[in-house]
């Protein structure tokens, strides 16, 4: 079943260490089918030179086991509780890729300080609160994504308009509307926490980006004004089209 589904987390989870982000087994992508709500991902422990579309798991909205000889990525639980509270959202991406969990390991979210970062991620990507040991104790999994979710709420942040978070300790974790777009902006989130490093040491007290600036570099690629790349927009009479 999914099998087109299957094939597009296999080949998105293959992305990881051709893009560097991954080492050894440190990371999984998972894509939700909309129809279905299921959710198919990355087995667990399966290194990726020798992983296969056909050993993609299919879960259930709750994370149960629908189809899939092998145990389905020890993260699952992140991912379910993500998809639960981001219904938007079509594919996640894990990854312990050396620069963004940097700052995921000095519990410190990555300040929006140009326009490469502005393109994709409409002002800081966020850092999750440590856990408590009670939650580490207790359903791990579940409570890091009900951590970024929190995160989210408290900072009145849309997860559409900023694809990625760092858990506390831990590393991050992006999303999309597909896991295509997950790994892609998994690529960007790692780009821009090794350009932040490098400004930040060049000027430890540089401040973000202005507001103006940020703005105009992220409406210019998202939502309904968008006019980047070779999207056509209707007109009004006079007017050239935009490409």
């Amino acid at each position: 079943m999914l099998e087109q589904l299957k094939e597009a987390v296999w080949a998105a989870n293959l992305e990881l260490p051709r893009l560097g982000l991954v080492d050894f087994t440190w990371g999984n992508v998972s894509g939700r089918d909309p129809a279905t709500g299921s959710i198919v991902i990355k087995p667990s422990g399966v290194p990726y030179e020798t992983m296969k579309a056909g050993d993609m798991v299919v879960v259930d909205a709750e994370g149960r086991v629908i189809e899939g000889a092998l145990c389905p990525s020890s993260d699952l639980p992140t991912h379910v509780e993500l998809y639960r509270h981001f219904p938007s959202i079509g594919g996640i991406v894990h990854t312990h890729s050396s620069w963004a969990t940097v700052w995921a390991q000095a519990c410190r979210g990555i300040p929006a300080l140009g326009t490469t970062h502005a393109d994709y991620f409409h002002g800081e990507i966020p850092c999750t609160r440590p856990l408590s040991e009670a939650q580490t104790a207790h359903r791990y999994e579940a409570e890091t994504g009900l951590s970024i979710v929190a995160r989210f709420r408290e900072g009145n942040l849309d997860p559409e308009n900023v694809p990625a978070v760092l858990v506390a300790n831990h590393g991050p974790f992006a999303w999309g509307a597909d896991a295509h777009a997950a790994t892609h902006n998994a690529a960007v989130l790692e780009l821009v926490a090794r350009m932040a490093m490098f400004s930040l040491r060049i000027d430890p007290n540089l401040p973000p980006m202005p507001q103006h600036l940020l703005d105009r570099h992220f409406f210019r690629k998202h939502g309904p004004g968008a006019y980047y790349g070779q999207i056509r927009h209707q007109m009004t009479a006079g007017q050239k089209t935009v490409k």
